[in-house]
């Protein structure tokens, strides 16, 4: 399988997860995938192989500087790890909020946001949900 193809594979992946998590977060097929962490799992094997294979044939990884590390997103493979990185970590980070929310029972409404912003652009939704489960268990 060609990168860009194992690319539009994870993509296909991860937004039916995501849909689930923000429109039927309380699901049981939802709740299983999210229990088992199937799809950050799957991604994880397919991040393996591209980061076990950019180690092997790319240059030594080297993360000391804001030059090496863009020198090493020069390679597909690299590139590739570290898209299903953000895939597979941004989904974990949405799945704990999810299980967070079992006890703290914010409104979906707000949940949306939190999982939509976690989705799009990663920190801002966990920020934005750390921020209203402080002032839900402040509340408590």
């Amino acid at each position: 399988m060609s990168t860009p193809e194992v690319f539009s594979l994870a993509n296909l992946m991860a937004m039916p997860m995501w849909l689930l998590m923000i429109a039927l977060p309380k699901w049981k097929v939802t709740r299983f995938l999210i229990d088992f962490k199937i799809i950050p799992l799957l991604l994880s094997v397919i991040y393996a192989i591209y980061i076990i294979t950019s180690m092997l044939s790319g240059p030594p990884m080297d993360f000391g500087s804001l030059e090496s590390v863009m020198y090493l997103f020069t390679f597909e493979n690299a590139v590739l790890a570290g898209w299903v990185h953000y895939l597979a970590f941004d989904l974990l980070v949405g799945m704990w909020m999810l299980d967070e929310n079992k006890t703290l029972k914010i409104h979906p409404i707000l949940m949306a946001p939190c999982l939509i912003g976690t989705f799009m652009l990663g920190p801002i939704g966990f920020m934005i949900f750390m921020i209203i489960r402080a002032i839900k268990k402040q509340k408590a």
